[in-house]
C-alpha cells in the first residue's frame, strides 16, 4: 500500500475528479518527485500491474503530437530516458493528493498521423532492463558472496544508480553455494529472490523492493458502487490455470548427498482449493541450488504458495474519473 491520507482513501471509495501527471526524466532517479520535463496526456495513462509477469508494471499512454523525437538527443526518444507517472486526486477546491505510479523506460513512441497527430508510447519498468541484459560471458559469483551482494552485482552492473531495499536481514547471510550464472541474468535473479521466499519489484519509487510476499487476503482498499459510488463497469473470470495447492521446495547442488526438500500445502479446511478438497491435488514443484537447508526450503515452498493458491478469481473494473 502507497502512503496516502484518510481523505484520499475516502475519496477514491466514491466519485471524485482524478488528475494524472507524466514526466520525462533521465535514467537513475529516485522518489516521487523527480526533475524532469512535463508533457501532456491526452488520453488516459494506462499503467497495468500484474504481480506474476518478469516485468511487473507496463505503460500506455497518448500524447501530443508536437513532442515526436526529431533527433536522437529529443527527450522522447526510446533511448534511455523514462516517464514517471503520477495520479493525484482532487481533495478540496485546487488542492491536488499526487500518488506516484513509478519509472517507466521509453519503449516505443508511434505516431500514426504525421506531423501532428497524437503520439502513443509505452513503457515497462526497470525490470525490463535486467531482462535485457544478458550476459555476454558466464559469472561465476562465490558461494561466500552475501546474498545482498549477489543481487548487487546483478542488478548495479545494469542499472548503477539502483537503490535496492530489503524487508529483513536475509541479504547479509552468505549464499553457501556458488552460482554460474550463463547467459539469463533476470532468472538468476529471480532464482536468489525466490529461493529465499521473497519477491523482488521496482515500486513507485523507483526502488528495487525485495520482500517476503504480501497477505493476499488483505485488501488494498475498497470503492463503492451505485449513484455515488466510484465503480461503473465490471467483469469478472474464473480458471484454473496456475492455480496450485501444494509447493515442493528442493535444493540440490553438486556437492549435496541429499537433497533438502520441503512442502508447503493449503490445508485450511474452509479453502475452495484445499490439498484434499473437490478441486483436487494440484503441486507445483521448484527446485534451486541455493536452497541450502530446511528452513530455506519451507520458506521457499511458502512464499510461491502464497503467490500461486487460493481461489482462482479474477476481477476487473471500471470506474468513472476525469482527467486534467
Amino acid at each position: 500500500m502507497r502512503p496516502v491520507s484518510d481523505r484520499f482513501l475516502a475519496a477514491v471509495r466514491g466519485s471524485h475528479r482524478m488528475v494524472a501527471r507524466a514526466r520525462i526524466v533521465e535514467p537513475g532517479q529516485h522518489g516521487v518527485d523527480p526533475d524532469g520535463i512535463d508533457i501532456p496526456i491526452l488520453s488516459g495513462s494506462t499503467v497495468l500491474l500484474d504481480a506474476s509477469a518478469d516485468v511487473r508494471s507496463t505503460l500506455d499512454l497518448v500524447t501530443d503530437g508536437a513532442w515526436w523525437p526529431s533527433s536522437a538527443s529529443d527527450p522522447l526518444t526510446p533511448y534511455g530516458n523514462e516517464l514517471h507517472i503520477r495520479r493525484g486526486i482532487v481533495t478540496s477546491g485546487s488542492t491536488v493528493e499526487w500518488v506516484s505510479l513509478g519509472y517507466y523506460r521509453i519503449d516505443t513512441v508511434e505516431q500514426d498521423r504525421g506531423p501532428d497527430g497524437p503520439i502513443r508510447v509505452t513503457g515497462r519498468d526497470r525490470m525490463a532492463s535486467i531482462v535485457d541484459a544478458r550476459l555476454t560471458e558466464p559469472l561465476q559469483i562465490p558461494a561466500t558472496t552475501q546474498v545482498g551482494d549477489a543481487v548487487e552485482r546483478l542488478v548495479l552492473e545494469v542499472l548503477p544508480d539502483a537503490v535496492i531495499e530489503w524487508d529483513d536481514s536475509t541479504d547479509t547471510r552468505p549464499l553457501g553455494r556458488s552460482i554460474l550464472v550463463e547467459e539469463d541474468r533476470f532468472a538468476a535473479l529471480r532464482d536468489i529472490v525466490t529461493s529465499y521466499g521473497k519477491i523482488a519489484y521496482w515500486d513507485h519509487r523507483g526502488v528495487l523492493v525485495i520482500q517476503t510476499p504480501p497477505d493476499p487476503t488483505q485488501p488494498v482498499y475498497v470503492v463503492d458502487h451505485g449513484a455515488r459510488g466510484v465503480l461503473t463497469r465490471i467483469s469478472r473470470r474464473l480458471s484454473r490455470q496456475n492455480v496450485y495447492n501444494a509447493v515442493v521446495a528442493i535444493g540440490e547442488g553438486a556437492d549435496t548427498a541429499t537433497p533438502v526438500r520441503a512442502v508447503a500445502v493449503d490445508s485450511h479446511p474452509l479453502s475452495p482449493t484445499r490439498w484434499d478438497g473437490p478441486f483436487g491435488r494440484v503441486p507445483r514443484f521448484y527446485s534451486s541450488p541455493l536452497i541450502a537447508n530446511l528452513d530455506q526450503a519451507h520458506a521457499a515452498a511458502r512464499s510461491i504458495l502464497i503467490r500461486e493458491s487460493g481461489l482462482p478469481y479474477s476481477i476487473e473494473f471500471g470506474d468513472r474519473k476525469s482527467v486534467v
